[in-house]
């Protein structure tokens, strides 16, 4: 988690950039979810719909190249995307994801991968998930000096 008086990181800037440009799809988002033991993704957002959406900010070829959890991720939700800047090379990213380019502010959603619809059990376990880890950081914004483990 980004700290307050920290300069934003280029994967933060990306993460703000689509947080904010789902929230105009009515889209409703966390970052830096848990959704299992060893992953940890970039964005999560839930729709409408209860639609999960899972967003993988990469900001460099290196930083794609070095992820090798992302496959893990599909099991956690309905679409899946990559989240890269202007100057990402898109043609690196795999062409049955889905793609959103973005910067600090905005993003544009390029292409939809396949949806995969969750299984119910697991859809109502990551909503779950996804309840409690925005309330706990709701939370720690209006307390910060509250301290829990999450």
């Amino acid at each position: 988690m980004q700290l307050p008086d920290t300069p934003l990181q280029p994967g933060h800037l990306l993460a703000r950039g689509i947080c904010r440009h789902l929230r105009g799809h009515d889209f409703v988002s966390v970052v830096e979810l848990v959704p299992a033991r060893g992953l940890r993704v970039d964005v999560m957002a839930l729709g409408p719909k209860g639609e999960i959406w899972i967003v993988e900010c990469k900001s460099s070829r290196a930083d794609f190249m070095t992820d090798h959890k992302w496959q893990h991720y599909l099991d956690w939700c309905d679409q899946f995307f990559w989240a890269v800047d202007s100057n990402f090379p898109t043609e690196l990213l795999p062409d049955e994801t889905g793609l959103i380019l973005a910067d600090g502010y905005d993003a544009e959603i390029i292409r939809h991968g396949p949806e995969s619809r969750l299984p119910p059990a697991r859809r109502k376990a990551i909503t779950q998930k996804f309840a409690r880890h925005a309330a706990i950081r709701a939370q720690m914004a209006r307390d910060p000096g509250f301290v829990t483990a999450f």
